[in-house]
């Protein structure tokens, strides 16, 4: 069982930065999927990045410029730098994780594609 904790929640400013982070319980950064969700109040989780084994990297339209994600494959370690936050960014920030095999299933954004998922932090932007 793969085991997923995240980090460096909080609250900001509009325009302040955030530096998340989420340590695997195994060395999955290596061979498996790596991606961050959130979730809004009365909304879907959604895609904001993900990180396929070859550092193939995938981010969301509506963070894409400002989000940046990256893996430390020497420490398991899956990083989000948020910059130039907005309130709308206010959500709580899921990290997961999913066995590459498993996406011809649907795409990087696609929740079920994942099967092993973090408890979330909190990160709230104020304008």
């Amino acid at each position: 069982q793969v085991q997923l904790v995240e980090s460096g929640g909080g609250s900001v400013q509009a325009g302040g930065s955030l530096n998340l982070s989420c340590i695997a319980s195994e060395s999955t950064s290596r061979n498996y999927i790596m991606a961050w969700f959130r979730q809004a109040p009365g909304k879907e989780r959604e895609g904001v990045a993900a990180i396929f084994p070859g550092e193939i990297t995938h981010y969301a339209k509506s963070v894409k410029g400002r989000f940046t994600a990256s893996l430390d494959s020497t420490k398991s370690t899956l990083y989000l730098q948020m910059d130039s936050l907005k309130d709308e960014d206010t959500a709580i920030y899921y990290c997961a994780a999913a066995e590459p095999e498993r996406a011809v299933l649907g795409g990087w954004a696609w929740v079920p594609l994942y099967k092993y998922w973090g408890q979330g932090t909190q990160v709230t932007v104020s304008t």
